[in-house]
């Protein structure tokens, strides 16, 4: 039994590393299914990023199946837990319903206006800020497919350059990731330690809240003001027609659907059914609804079951290598395997670690919220906003690396807001702690703040290259 758990651990360990390699390979399939067209089929099968987890997946069973019968396989299923899988897909649905979407784009029309910007531009800076933010209260999954849904139709509809598409889905990732840490039940990586570390909405707005809303405010204000020539010309309003606004009482009503789904986000017996009777009222009341994000949600919640499936595989080497890091290395090591493993597995096998500090905790569940936006797995909510928006890229896919590359920048602004100061939400303002922590960082650390944007610089001046 030991040699069986060990050979299906090695399997499992190298269909997850083929799996994470095909992620940053479905552009270069996108590019054939246009140019070799007697198999387009299957190359744009094999370029959908959603397909990815789930059909390495499927290998892992088969391989299990095989080896070892299909008890095994079938018993190792249900040891799986789908809850999280199911609830992106009820909540992505919901969410990106016509009455939600109202009611969205009208809040952030009403603040826009106290903004002293042009309303496209306010607009989009509130959709990067003010959006992310609220996922800590309608959950992470919710408030990437509202941001994604008013980006998608402000820019990414607009005819944008592709610098701007990608310096705004890098920002919009890394904001979601962090923007959800204000209480303790939106953001997964929190919430699979919450309830263990007994860790309130009272705490979480102490440790992390004010850094959080920082990080945010900062990363979308300066990507706004650096792209604001072209936003002044690209970024357009949401258009209003008065004809099709949805009754103040069916929004309502939704709403309170959204809100029960997000207070049984544990529950699937109870969210799904909430769930049904959204789609009866959809279906009784068209008039008041678009086409429904079935398709995209259903892609987007077979991602993440497989990566829950593929992810089971892994935690013989990660609880090793997490219960091998000190505090500080804790942190960015967690920061950095976040981009290949989703950051709430990340979390979860950290507390099963015995014994953790205080300190200990937080650097894990920071940096693994901090690293939330550098690929499409390293946060759940990620595939929602990019099954939304990657039509609007060239080839219809979005780059890997160029994702990565976007969202270096972001993620240094959170590392630098989480790693900065540890304790209470007040420090932030204290700008002599500021001055003293700059003046101490030793080289090491200055190192690991340049490097990424050394590699940003060459990966960018590879690609304009390759243009030209």
């Amino acid at each position: 039994m030991a040699i069986h758990t060990e050979t299906l651990e090695i399997v499992g360990a190298t269909l997850f590393a083929l799996a994470v390699a095909h992620t940053f390979s479905t552009r270069y399939f996108e590019h054939l299914a246009h140019t070799r067209t007697a198999h387009s089929g299957l190359w744009h099968l094999l370029g959908e990023v959603e397909t990815v987890f789930g059909l390495w997946a499927f290998v892992l069973l088969a391989f299990m199946a095989v080896a070892f019968g299909w008890g095994t396989a079938s018993e190792y299923l249900d040891s799986r837990h789908f809850v999280e899988p199911m609830f992106v897909f009820v909540i992505m649905v919901i969410a990106a319903s016509r009455p939600v979407m109202q009611l969205a784009s009208d809040s952030v029309r009403v603040v826009g206006r106290l903004l002293p910007a042009q309303p496209a531009i306010a607009g989009y800076f509130l959709s990067l800020s003010l959006v992310p933010l609220l996922g800590s209260f309608i959950t992470e999954p919710a408030a990437m497919t509202l941001a994604a849904l008013m980006l998608r139709e402000r820019i990414f509809s607009t005819g944008a350059s592709s610098r701007l598409k990608y310096a705004t889905l890098g920002v919009l990732f890394v904001n979601v990731s962090i923007g959800g840490v204000l209480t303790n039940f939106a953001a997964p990586p929190v919430l699979m330690v919450a309830a263990k570390w007994e860790w309130s909405t009272g705490y979480m707005l102490s440790a992390f809240g004010a850094k959080a809303a920082l990080a945010v405010v900062v990363n979308a204000l300066l990507l706004t003001l650096f792209f604001r020539r072209e936003l002044s010309l690209r970024a357009a309003p949401p258009a209003q027609a008065a004809a099709e606004r949805v009754p103040a009482a069916f929004v309502a009503l939704n709403l309170a659907i959204l809100a029960a789904v997000v207070f049984t986000n544990h529950l699937p017996e109870a969210f799904m059914g909430l769930f049904l009777l959204f789609l009866g009222l959809a279906e009784a009341y068209r008039r008041h609804h678009d086409r429904l994000m079935l398709r995209e949600g259903l892609m987007v919640a077979f991602f993440l079951a497989g990566l829950v499936v593929l992810g089971g595989q892994q935690r013989w080497w990660l609880q090793e290598v997490l219960s091998r890091l000190d505090e500080t290395t804790l942190f960015y090591g967690a920061a950095a395997l976040t981009a290949v493993t989703d950051n709430a597995a990340l979390t979860y096998l950290g507390s099963l670690v015995q014994g953790l500090s205080d300190d200990y905790k937080y650097s894990l569940v920071a940096g693994a919220v901090a690293g939330g936006g550098l690929t499409v797995i390293a946060n759940a909510p990620n595939p929602a906003g990019f099954a939304i928006l990657k039509d609007h890229f060239e080839d219809q896919s979005i780059n890997a690396f160029g994702l990565f590359i976007a969202a270096l920048p972001p993620t240094l602004v959170a590392i630098g807001c989480f790693r900065g100061f540890q304790g209470q939400a007040g420090e932030i303002l204290d700008w002599d702690l500021w001055a003293g922590w700059l003046a101490g960082l030793d080289r090491a650390f200055l190192f690991l703040l340049i490097l990424p944007f050394v590699v940003a610089a060459v990966g960018l001046w590879a690609e304009y290259s390759r243009r030209d």
